[in-house]
């Protein structure tokens, strides 16, 4: 199968996405646009145990449940489940969903995750868990032709829209966004709370933000 030009500088980055990648990972064209690079995903997994770790004393395993509410090919699903006790994986696309779960396989830890299929924002008022997790559609790789990535424009809801919903199920929400995001749009979205946002570099440069509520 012949790699199509616009991928070619992904698939250069494969390793970096999944260090296990020649181990039989399958991701898809909106797969490589979106997944979070594994460092990243370590990182926010690892954070997340600690900053709600509910067993105390012990600072390298989360005995939380996560939702992982945009799950996609299972990058940031992965690491949850190696730092995490529970995670609930949430993905629309069937197709990506199974990919997710085979990606889980092949670390591992696919019987730490419970793979649902369906709309994150239909399930939330069904759903309970110490962490949401998200990373909601940004638009594909054109959300870097504006200066700055205006949250109320988003595809399907808006960011306040998705935070609220996120909020039906754990006022613990960590917001994966793109790095043009304007730092008081984002802190304004969950007025009152603090409001810690983290810069992300990858291979040298800024990739995106991750904000924890």
């Amino acid at each position: 199968q012949v790699l199509p030009a616009k991928l070619k500088k992904y698939w250069a980055q494969r390793f970096r996405y999944f260090w296990r990648f020649d181990e039989g990972i399958q991701i898809d064209e909106e797969g490589w646009y979106s997944v979070t690079p594994e460092a990243i995903a370590e990182s926010t997994a690892e954070r997340i145990a600690q900053l709600h770790n509910s067993k105390k004393g012990e600072r390298d395993y989360g005995r939380l449940c996560v939702v992982d509410a945009f799950c996609g090919v299972g990058g940031n699903t992965i690491k949850f489940a190696e730092w995490c006790e529970h995670v609930i994986a949430i993905e629309i696309d069937p197709a990506r969903l199974e990919k997710a779960r085979h990606n889980a396989r092949v670390y591992g830890v696919d019987d730490r995750i419970e793979f649902i299929l369906g709309d994150f924002y239909q399930l939330a008022p069904h759903l309970k868990a110490d962490v949401v997790f998200m990373s909601p559609p940004w638009g594909g790789p054109e959300y870097l032709c504006a200066d700055t990535f205006d949250m109320d424009q988003m595809p399907f809801h808006t960011g306040q829209e998705w935070l609220d919903r996120a909020r039906l199920v754990s006022d613990n929400i960590v917001y994966y966004m793109p790095r043009n995001c304007d730092p008081a749009q984002l802190a304004q979205l969950f007025p009152g709370a603090p409001c810690d946002i983290e810069m992300n570099m990858f291979g040298g440069v800024l990739k995106a933000v991750t904000v924890y509520y």
